[in-house]
């Protein structure tokens, strides 16, 4: 269904607007990806693997870490239209509390939220320029990774009252290698 968004979530994030399967361009990106959350991740908790990573994110609670707009206002800020959920700072309850008061697994799921919310929120504002119906998300970061996908859908969902799209491929993790061989098979398309 064209034209849409195909938002590729490896290292970092590459956002390709595609008009037809012969029409497309980078329209941008973000260096905030797979590897920025693994990379933080192994500082923040000393996992080794990224099966550990996610498993740490799966069990901790971001809200003990994030500072949201019910923290700030006692529940909704209804003269900006908030909601008493919405993330008002990432990592901000840390500024008012001990590390020690929080585990590493609320340090992690606060990560991975930041990381995915960010993919959303960015993969939003390109299809406010662009305007398509759909954005197709793939890339190795997603790959048995339905904590990020679910989030990510939440992001875009939540930001386009509903009216995007987002898409999840199978074995999304193959996508980068699969267009570097067809573009070595066919360069001139």
């Amino acid at each position: 269904r064209y034209p849409c968004l195909l938002v590729n979530v490896g290292s970092g994030v590459s956002i390709l607007y595609l008009e037809s399967s012969t029409d497309y361009r980078r329209v941008g990106g973000s260096s905030s990806g797979g590897a920025t959350f693994f990379g933080l991740a192994k500082i923040i908790s000393e996992c080794k693997t990224w099966k550990e990573a996610l498993d740490l994110a799966r069990r901790g609670d971001s809200k003990k870490v994030d500072l949201l707009v019910g923290d700030i206002y006692g529940g909704h800020y209804t003269k900006l239209g908030l909601k008493a959920d919405v993330i008002a700072a990432y990592f901000g309850k840390l500024a008012r509390m001990d590390r020690g008061q929080v585990t590493k697994e609320d340090l992690v799921a606060a990560l991975l939220k930041l990381i995915t919310y960010t993919i959303g929120n960015t993969a939003f504002l390109y299809a406010r320029i662009y305007e398509p119906k759909d954005v197709i998300f793939t890339g190795n970061f997603l790959r048995d990774n339905d904590l990020a996908k679910s989030k990510i859908n939440f992001m875009v969902r939540r930001l386009s009252d509903g009216k995007i799209n987002a898409l999840f491929t199978e074995r999304e993790g193959y996508y980068g290698a699969l267009g570097a061989m067809l573009n070595a098979k066919h360069p001139e398309v």
